[in-house]
């Protein structure tokens, strides 16, 4: 499948569905067109049963995402004004990978940086190739950036280290990336494919309505109070237990085999 005339690419193997950022030329920097084309991508794949986890990965080799398209700064970010457009326009996008109920990993080899470091955050597993950078470059743009890609950062990071990202606008190596809780885990370049399917082929085995329920109960840890859906985290956790894949799991284990779980 292709979306933004082909700078969106999503494919679909082994229970895991790929969306690629494929503008190698401008390092992926995200267009309003590859925003809507990504969110089109991830409702094929809730759509989708077969589909157990999602991962997130850059083409070229150079760059995960290195930020925002800037050759449309003067177009669509010129002022106050033009931003809050910017941001209506993208909002779907973002929102739609923020609340994707499957799993996602972002698969990190080069630049990852500002709006593309956002994207990183909104998955729920980081795995970085050695070499690849990280940073949020808006002080030295003369920018600042919204507060749910911010509290994301925080969430992961801290406060200490959110500044220093946020004030100093500098690029942090993966290593210290990883120091700091910005990616779960590093890995030879060369071997970062290997890694993310050996991930994506753990999560393609296990019940798939336990991942949705944990991740939603994750979400709900670090959201507001007042916007927590206790009652949604409930039905989730109950679905589980009512499911044929707790019956399954169950009945694997005291077989000692490996559970076929379905979703159901």
């Amino acid at each position: 499948m292709e979306f933004a005339d082909g700078k969106i690419l999503a494919s679909i193997e082994a229970g895991v569905g790929t969306i690629t950022f494929n503008q190698p030329e401008k390092r992926n920097a995200m267009s309003i067109a590859m925003w809507d084309g990504m969110a089109a991508a991830l409702d094929a794949f809730e759509a989708d049963r077969s589909v157990r986890c999602v991962v997130l990965k850059g083409a070229g080799g150079k760059a995960f995402v290195s930020g925002a398209d800037i050759s449309q700064f003067e177009k669509n970010r010129s002022d106050a004004d033009a931003q809050k457009e910017y941001g209506r326009r993208t909002l779907h996008g973002r929102t739609r990978l923020a609340e994707f109920p499957k799993p996602v990993i972002a698969s990190i080899q080069g630049f990852c940086m500002g709006g593309g470091l956002g994207i990183a955050m909104s998955c729920d597993i980081r795995i970085a190739g050695t070499g690849s950078e990280f940073g949020i470059p808006a002080a030295r743009l003369g920018i600042a950036y919204g507060f749910d890609m911010v509290r994301n950062l925080v969430s992961l990071v801290g406060p200490a280290h959110a500044h220093m990202i946020l004030m100093t606008g500098g690029r942090f190596g993966a290593e210290e990336a990883q120091r700091m809780g910005l990616i779960n885990r590093l890995v030879p370049a060369e071997g970062l494919e290997a890694e993310v399917g050996r991930i994506t082929a753990q999560l393609t085995e296990n019940a798939p309505l336990s991942l949705v329920a944990n991740k939603r109960t994750v979400r709900a840890v670090l959201a507001d109070p007042a916007g927590r859906d206790m009652a949604a985290i409930e039905a989730a956790m109950s679905a589980c237990f009512d499911s044929q894949d707790y019956a399954e799991g169950r009945k694997a284990f005291m077989a000692k085999r490996k559970p076929e779980f379905r979703g159901e």
